[in-house]
């Protein structure tokens, strides 16, 4: 992944308008105080290169920009670089911070008035403080910062209106004298001041654009930084109580194994309910089966059936069992919508209400085997719901080394719900022994897969910097309103590529070649797996759904001899479990992925599958 740092890009919007861009940590309420600049008029994009979300809108005449969640302007992770970008290209900064944690968040605040940005500071959750007994001297705040320092409550309104009035006139804030003479030093071959600085702190981006080496004081100013920091916020802050209140203990019991770990549990049983159960299986079962498939379906296919030939190239290709007005449309409204809607609410549910850092802190440590942190439970968690789902919240990640290892993991070993059924329904008539046998199997390969990956792909994945913002009830309009502009620009990305899917799939059906593929695979089934060369069927229809393969594993004629079918019937379903994901979990790896990423993944599968099946194979039968 390319990025081109200091030749900055953001989304084509408005070109001449200033642009006002918002920057925070993660969790101090940004997405709400950009909701009530914007309104519903907002769009998302990814940005350039990346996987990242951007959302930008209109306020007055200013282009509003909305930035990932940091913790400081670098280049640790894919959130820091594209931040960093935007934020070079800025006109207006607006932080937002937490009231509840100045000695946290007061350190960005301080970079970016080091980098010499105008900038406008919005306090917020002052009402969160000042429940917690933090109270802050904001006039002496103002003036150690020398900007304007607005108090606000986002999520009720409160100063909001002066805060929008403040956005015309931000200052640059008071530079420290230290760091503005290090500045001044090399200001003859950086004289971008905002550049000179993160030079200083030994950007690799920023040195190699302008050919320097490096300076070796990122520490430096680091402490100088936080000493700063501390200092006013030891004059500014003044705690009146440190009485527990219950949102607090609830926090530290989702943080600690012993009562995190129930809770967690209790979280991911209502996650999977909802995902798993409700959305994948009742409302897709009625948007697919009833709308599609029951009304879309017959009338495309009677429409354009008066028009061309079903059964020439023409009639396979818009309307046939693959084709670009049915099974696209059908898996794109049918399935998708559905589960990205159902996906983005409960994220933004668990985002808002601070329970997601908490299970990313929980998990952390487990997952660091596999190259992965803490936060990477939620999309593995989704998998068992819809691994296509799962796969697009892989933007959750801190690195793309992170996003190919969870990818992967995800479409190698997670089976979907509609999956797991037809499984369970094949293992429990053969007794708890197959059943071990077939959980302990998957579970190697995804503990061997993950660590193997985290050995030999290149660089290192990000360590969680977590802060755990306050437990809140989320707002149920930024909910809806975060979910809304989310679901319509996936649902803009994946239809190109959804519409490309299917006619590939239709030309390789019309040519015959798939039952070509289906026959060059039959010495491989029955060789290498020891199932009937019919199986074979059942891997292709897997491409098409994951259920569709494992329905067509429990329509095979297996041996006579019980244990050997017995044991072909777990060959089988590992097998399947492993192999390729669904046509729609492909499209969606090949959007999120680059080309050699994806098609990595793809063939990857593939071959752990068939290995990992002929290995068992050998072992059981």
């Amino acid at each position: 992944m390319k990025h081109n740092h200091c030749k900055t890009s953001t989304p084509n919007i408005s070109i001449g308008n200033t642009k006002l861009v918002l920057v925070g940590n993660p969790n101090v309420g940004k997405s709400v105080i950009f909701n009530s600049l914007t309104g519903i008029y907002v769009d998302v994009s990814n940005y350039p290169g990346t996987t990242i979300d951007i959302s930008y809108g209109k306020f007055r005449e200013y282009t509003v920009i909305d930035t990932p969640g940091i913790y400081g302007i670098s280049s640790f992770n894919d959130e820091e670089r594209v931040a960093r970008d935007v934020i070079l290209s800025a006109d207006v900064i607006l932080n937002v911070v937490d009231a509840l944690h100045l000695e946290r968040d007061l350190f960005l605040t301080r970079q970016i008035i080091d980098m010499g940005k105008p900038v406008v500071v919005a306090l917020n959750m002052v009402d969160e403080a000042e429940k917690n007994g933090v109270n802050i001297d904001i006039k002496h705040l103002e003036e150690r910062l020398g900007v304007k320092v607005i108090p606000t409550v986002a999520i009720s309104g409160k100063g909001m209106s002066e805060l929008k009035a403040s956005l015309d006139s931000p200052t640059t804030g008071t530079t420290n004298t230290e760091i503005e003479k290090r500045i001044k030093a090399i200001a003859q071959i950086i004289p971008n001041k905002a550049h000179a600085l993160l030079a200083l702190e030994d950007d690799e981006s920023i040195l190699m654009t302008y050919g320097i080496a490096p300076t070796g004081m990122r520490e430096y100013i680091y402490r100088i930084r936080r000493t700063m920091v501390d200092d006013i916020v030891r004059d500014t802050v003044h705690i009146t109580t440190n009485d527990a209140t219950f949102k607090s203990k609830l926090s530290r019991w989702m943080t600690k194994p012993l009562t995190g770990i129930p809770i967690l549990i209790g979280v991911l049983c209502v996650m999977y309910l909802i995902i798993g159960v409700l959305v994948a299986q009742n409302i897709v079962d009625f948007t697919e089966g009833t709308i599609m498939e029951g009304y879309y379906l017959p009338f495309i296919k009677n429409l354009f059936s008066k028009i061309i030939d079903p059964n020439g190239f023409w009639g396979q290709l818009l309307i046939g069992d693959f084709g670009v007005l049915t099974m696209a449309p059908t898996y794109l409204f049918g399935l998708l919508l559905p589960l990205v809607i159902g996906f983005y609410i409960l994220m933004s549910i668990m985002e808002d209400s601070g329970y997601l850092p908490r299970v990313a802190t929980l998990a952390d440590r487990t997952l660091n085997r596999f190259g992965l942190n803490g936060r990477a439970v939620i999309p593995i968690i989704l998998g068992f719901g819809c691994v296509t789902m799962a796969t697009i919240s892989t933007r959750l990640l801190g690195s793309n080394r992170e996003k190919v290892i969870a990818t992967f993991l995800l479409g190698l070993t997670i089976p979907c719900s509609a999956q797991i059924g037809i499984i369970a329904g094949l293992i429990s008539p053969l007794g708890i022994k197959y059943l071990i046998v077939y959980v302990l199997t998957i579970l190697i390969v995804f503990s061997f897969s993950g660590t193997i990956l985290n050995k030999v792909l290149p660089g290192q994945s990000s360590h969680l910097f977590i802060d755990l913002p306050q437990l809140r009830l989320p707002v149920p309009k930024n909910v809806i309103k975060k979910s809304f502009s989310k679901t319509i620009m996936f649902m803009k990305e994946a239809f190109p590529l959804f519409v490309l899917g299917c006619t590939i799939i239709s030309i390789l059906q019309y040519t015959k070649a798939l039952d070509l593929i289906q026959r060059a695979a039959s010495p491989i089934v029955t060789g290498l797996l020891g199932l009937p060369k019919e199986a074979a069927t059942a891997f292709i229809m897997g491409i098409i759904r994951r259920d569709f393969g494992a329905a067509g594993i429990s329509s095979l004629t297996l041996s006579a001899d019980p244990s050997i079918a017995a044991s072909q019937t777990v060959v089988a379903v590992v097998t399947m479990t492993l192999f390729v994901p669904c046509i729609a979990a492909i499209m969606v790896i090949f959007k999120e992925r680059s080309l050699k990423e994806a098609a990595g993944i793809w063939l990857g599968s593939f071959a752990v599958a068939f290995l990992t099946g002929g290995i068992l194979a050998k072992i059981l039968m």
